[in-house]
C-alpha cells in the first residue's frame, strides 16, 4: 500500500520522541507579551481530535492512508500540548479557542478530503517559517527547543501532505488542475498576509519583519505545487525538505 511507508515513518518518530522525553519544563521561561498571545493563538490551532480529516481519510479507502493520518494527527494532538506546557511554565493559560481558528477549521471542513488537505498544507507552509522565527529569536532555551520540536514535525508533514494531494488532484481535469493550484496560491497568500499582520507584533519581537515572513511563506509554495502537479511515478518531496 502506498503510505505504508509513511506508518512507519510516524511510528519511529513516535518512538524516537518516546525515548527522547519532554524538554525541562522547569528551567523557566521568559518572553515577551506579545509572543506568549501569539504562542496562545498558535495552541489552539494545534489543538483538536482530527476526528473530521480522519473520518474522511477512511473514506478514500486505503487504510494504510487512515493509519498515517491518525499517526499526523497524534504529532498535532502533541504539539498542542508542548505549547500548552510551554505557557504553563510562563503561568500562562491556553485559550479555549480564537476566532481565527474558527473561521480556518469551518473552510477546510466545507467538503471533502481533497479541499481540507489544500486548507491544512497552508497551515503547515504558515507554521514552518513561524516556528523557525521563535526558535531563532527567542531568548529563552526551553522556547527555543519547543519550537524546534514542531518545526522538524510540520517540515515532514508538508511531503506526507503532498503524496495524498498529488493523487488527489490527479483526479481532476488535467485543465482544471494549475487552476486549482493557482486559486489555492491565492489562498496561501492571503493566509500569510493575514498571520503576519495578526502576529505582527510577536515577529517584530522575535526580529522578524512582517514582509519578510510573508515572502517566505509565498516563496515555500513552489516545491509544493511542483510536487502535486508532478506526473505519478515521480519522486515527490522527502520528509523534511520543505
Amino acid at each position: 500500500m502506498p503510505f505504508t511507508a509513511w506508518v512507519d515513518h510516524f511510528t519511529d518518530e513516535a518512538t524516537r520522541r518516546g525515548r527522547r522525553g519532554d524538554p525541562d519544563w522547569d528551567t523557566g521561561v521568559t518572553l515577551p507579551d506579545t509572543v506568549w498571545r501569539s504562542l496562545q493563538k498558535f495552541q489552539v490551532g494545534e489543538n483538536g481530535d482530527g476526528a473530521n480529516l480522519i473520518g474522511k481519510a477512511e473514506l478514500a479507502g486505503d487504510p494504510s492512508y487512515t493509519a498515517a493520518v491518525r499517526l499526523f494527527v497524534a504529532e498535532e494532538q502533541n504539539h498542542a500540548r508542548l505549547l500548552a506546557r510551554l505557557l504553563a511554565a510562563d503561568g500562562r493559560p491556553t485559550l479555549d479557542s480564537h476566532w481565527s481558528d474558527r473561521i480556518f477549521v469551518r473552510v477546510r471542513r466545507l467538503f471533502g478530503l481533497r479541499l481540507e488537505l489544500m486548507v491544512l498544507m497552508i497551515a503547515e507552509l504558515v507554521a514552518v517559517p513561524y516556528y523557525r522565527t521563535v526558535r531563532d529569536g527567542a531568548g529563552s532555551p526551553l522556547a527555543r527547543e519547543v519550537a524546534g520540536r514542531i518545526l522538524a514535525d510540520e517540515r515532514r508533514h508538508i511531503p506526507f501532505h503532498c503524496d495524498r494531494l498529488r493523487a488527489s488532484v490527479a483526479e481532476l481535469p488535467a485543465a482544471a488542475r494549475p487552476a486549482v493550484m493557482f486559486a489555492w496560491r491565492l489562498l496561501l497568500l492571503a493566509a500569510a498576509v493575514f498571520v503576519a499582520v495578526d502576529h505582527g507584533p510577536a515577529l517584530h519581537a522575535l526580529r522578524m519583519p512582517r514582509t519578510r515572513f510573508a515572502l517566505e511563506v509565498v516563496r515555500s509554495a513552489g516545491p509544493v505545487v511542483t510536487a502535486i502537479l508532478a506526473p505519478h511515478g515521480t519522486a515527490a518531496l522527502a520528509p523534511g525538505t520543505a
